[in-house]
């Protein structure tokens, strides 16, 4: 079962994408997905070899289809072969730079690692068509990710600022995801200002009160400041904390390891006083 809802979430990602991109008044690319999608691939999970099969046989029937190379993707995206799943996406953007651009930006930040890379895509898809969003953020806010991850944290603090200081215009400060202030909080934690950082992750912890790795960093600030009981009282909570399961929740989670997700058998020996 806890395959079925990403998948679902893929089909009608792809079935959004193909939409935009005008293809569906196509008939003949519309024939190719009922046959080798309705009919084919999408019987499939995407980890079983009948998906490729059935998307390398529409690719010989249309080899500029754009959806066809994002699906081809796909399973390369999850089994970690990058170089492989890059590739594909590069066929992708080809074709349909407006709604693959960005994407392959944010792909290559979350899954890939791939930094300035990544920064070329989103700055690159900003210029060209706007502040775009990838799975409920801004491009923006990956474009921090990138910055902070290069260890440009003024770069990082000011993309998030914007993006903060946008959705507090448009919707509210309520809106701000606990994600984002989460990072906030790691960027003014490695500026080492420990107030700041303690102010951001306090408000990612109100919205998210079980948030184990925001737990840990602020723990870690109180630990910068000489406060090693409230750390030690903080962190011990964090990893309870995780140990239930309360991380980092976003969907690509579940594959890939965020920027500053705390990795706890490194992470507890920093907790002071720590004992197996």
């Amino acid at each position: 079962m806890k395959y079925i809802v990403p998948f679902i979430i893929l089909l009608l990602a792809g079935s959004t994408i193909y939409a935009r991109s005008g293809a569906s008044t196509d008939d003949r690319q519309q024939t190719i997905v009922h046959q080798y999608l309705e009919n084919g691939a999408y019987k499939y999970h995407y980890t079983l070899p009948g998906w490729d099969d059935c998307i390398n046989k529409a690719l010989q029937q249309d080899s500029t289809m754009a959806l066809l190379w994002q699906l081809k993707a796909l399973p390369y995206w999850k089994t970690k072969k990058y170089e492989l799943a890059v590739a594909c996406y590069d066929k992708a953007v080809l074709y349909d730079r407006r709604n693959y651009l960005s994407r392959r930006g944010f792909l290559k930040c979350i899954f890939q690692k791939n930094y300035r890379s990544a920064l070329a895509d989103l700055e690159a898809a900003e210029q060209e068509f706007g502040i775009e969003y990838q799975n409920d953020h801004s491009c923006r806010f990956y474009m921090a990710l990138c910055h902070l991850q290069l260890g440009h944290y003024q770069q990082a603090e000011n993309l998030l600022k914007t993006d903060f200081d946008k959705t507090t215009a448009t919707r509210g400060e309520s809106w701000i995801p606990f994600l984002e202030l989460f990072y906030m909080g790691i960027i003014q934690y490695e500026q080492r200002d420990y107030k700041s950082a303690i102010h951001y992750l306090d408000k990612a912890i109100a919205q998210y009160p079980q948030f184990s790795d925001a737990g840990y960093y602020k723990g870690l600030c109180y630990l910068q400041n000489g406060d090693t009981a409230q750390a030690k009282v903080l962190m011990l909570a964090a990893k309870a904390d995780h140990k239930k399961g309360y991380s980092i929740n976003e969907d690509d989670s579940f594959y890939e390891t965020y920027p500053y997700q705390v990795n706890w058998h490194m992470a507890k020996w920093t907790i002071p006083g720590y004992t197996e």
